[in-house]
């Protein structure tokens, strides 16, 4: 971090009257609910819901995912190169950006009712990083949450940044993250883990293990994430959230994104995603490894065309995309909700999935769960204000 950077806090308040405001009960965890931006409802749960379609892979071996065959099969192929242009990295991006506008908002409510903003939304992600480690521990190793508390940490010192100044240090972030993550990856040893492998039948044996063993696999991945993230993904996430902020106050989550940045975005997504695909199907596995960075860097343009989609669809109705609005107001419980289902499944009901699924059938298989989370969110908001985990997050973050 930049050590000219300081955190911009009112003038006039001491330390002891931070300690002395909380946050009223009316204020929950995003916006107001009689001053919702339905856009941003929406992507949040398309956000969500996309997550799935990649998170389905790994919701048994939460650290390589998906074993493919060898050689890999046509569907797969096809499948593995619609994911490079559509999905992979893409929602969590979106997600990325969407936390980082929400962050802003947040922060001016807060500072719209007389409050110190900055302790709140620090005691706001210390909470989420808490749930991050519960969630990693003993749910599913694959949590993005704690990532997400560190590189919000991180994205706070800018709130107050003139919109130039947060693109470029966005920029910066992003690029030096990018380039590390290059490195970082040229110096592992790829391991090979495709279908029937003798590596691939070692990853099964472990992940059927009891749930005791289980838990301490996925702490020992949690502490080596706690280990990283500094290192890369908070500065990459970040710099994302940082974007976020710039685009919403420069209205993109109202009326999306000029033509000309949208012919660029379009034009990136297209190389970026095309290199993407090229290197993945590599036969050289140094190449392979650096397929992932450039799919992160892919993800970018082709989630500010999503962006850009939602938003002239949505027209910030609470009519269209209702179910997807739902699903984002309650994106907390949605996502733990996702992690209980697909371990409980993949793990402990039906573990003999994971050796005859093929990418087809967990596609198929995150349909079905989009579909039921589609149609429970609509419904539970019928009779609840707010998602439990969210009112949970929200009672103590506003606690003494």
């Amino acid at each position: 971090m930049d050590p000219s950077t300081h955190i911009n806090r009112p003038n006039g308040l001491t330390t002891d009257t931070l300690q002395q405001q909380q946050p009223p009960p009316s204020l929950t965890i995003n916006e107001s609910h009689g001053n919702r931006n339905a856009n941003m409802d929406a992507l949040r749960g398309i956000a969500i819901i996309g997550i799935l379609f990649m998170n389905i892979f790994f919701m048994n071996n939460s650290f390589y995912g998906y074993a493919p065959h060898y050689p890999q099969l046509q569907s797969d192929i096809v499948l593995e190169v619609f994911s490079n242009f559509f999905l992979e990295g893409r929602f969590i991006s979106l997600l990325s950006i969407l936390f980082g506008a929400g962050l802003y908002i947040q922060y001016k409510r807060y500072e719209a009712a007389s409050l110190v903003a900055y302790p709140l939304l620090k005691r706001r992600i210390k909470w989420l990083a808490v749930f991050g480690l519960l969630h990693g521990i003993f749910i599913w190793g694959g949590d993005i949450l704690l990532s997400y508390a560190f590189s919000a940490f991180l994205a706070l010192n800018y709130l107050n940044s003139d919109i130039t100044q947060l693109k470029k240090r966005a920029n910066q972030f992003i690029v030096g993250s990018l380039i590390l993550m290059t490195l970082l990856s040229l110096l592992v040893e790829p391991e090979y883990y495709y279908r029937g492998s003798e590596f691939h039948l070692l990853q099964l044996q472990v992940w059927s293990a009891n749930y005791s063993d289980i838990v301490f696999l996925q702490l020992n991945q949690v502490g080596y994430m706690l280990l990283i993230i500094p290192l890369t993904l908070m500065w990459f996430l970040g710099g994302l959230m940082m974007w976020g902020m710039a685009l919403y106050r420069q209205g993109a989550f109202e009326h999306g994104l000029e033509r000309t940045t949208l012919i660029k975005c379009a034009m990136a997504t297209i190389i970026l995603s095309s290199l993407d695909s090229l290197l993945s199907f590599s036969s050289s596995a140094i190449l392979v490894e650096c397929s992932a960075i450039v799919m992160m860097l892919s993800a970018i343009p082709m989630t500010l065309i999503y962006l850009h989609l939602i938003v002239k669809v949505c027209q910030n109705s609470a009519q269209v995309l209702a179910p997807f609005q739902a699903v984002g107001k309650l994106a907390f419980s949605c996502y733990i909700l996702q992690s209980i289902i697909g371990v409980s499944l993949f793990r402990y009901l039906m573990p003999e999935l994971n050796v005859s699924l093929n990418r087809v059938d967990y596609i198929l298989i995150a349909l079905g769960l989009s579909g039921l989370q589609l149609l429970l969110a609509p419904l539970y908001l019928r009779y609840f204000s707010q998602g439990p985990l969210e009112s949970l997050w929200r009672k103590l973050v506003s606690k003494n």
